[in-house]
């Protein structure tokens, strides 16, 4: 697999069109990571770790829905294995003008995008969430 982080990302979008009620796939620091600012800002209600029968670390995430509608609407990747995109704090690009987020990977961890503006960091453009 050349790109975790883009599987990460379909399997999520995957799961939430589908309407299944968890999304299990292998883990990684940067997917919990991830996760992690997907639960804070509300798009899942939860993520955990766990082993599959082979002991191959997991992670699964709870998707939430609200109204029976995914919270998940879209979900791209901006940044790929072959086009980097990286941006100083000034000019990260504002998702729906606001009503989603962009997480981005700085040198302080990875931030969703008014977090970078507000510590005046910049960095690689994961993906955008709205």
């Amino acid at each position: 697999m050349t790109d975790p982080i883009s599987d990460f990302l379909t399997r999520l979008r995957n799961a939430s069109k589908a309407r299944l009620d968890e999304c299990v796939q292998p883990h990684s620091k940067l997917k919990a990571a991830i996760a992690a600012i997907l639960k804070a800002e509300g798009y899942i209600v939860d993520f955990s770790d766990s082993a599959d029968a082979a002991g191959h670390k997991t992670l699964v995430v709870k998707m939430k829905y609200v109204d029976g509608a995914p919270a998940i609407t879209g979900l791209t990747r901006a940044s790929t294995p072959g086009r980097r995109l990286y941006y100083r704090y000034t000019e990260i690009p504002r998702v729906l003008n606001g009503l989603g987020i962009s997480i981005v990977s700085t040198s302080h961890g990875l931030m969703k995008d008014a977090d970078c503006r507000r510590n005046k960091a910049g960095g690689e453009l994961l993906c955008t969430v709205w």
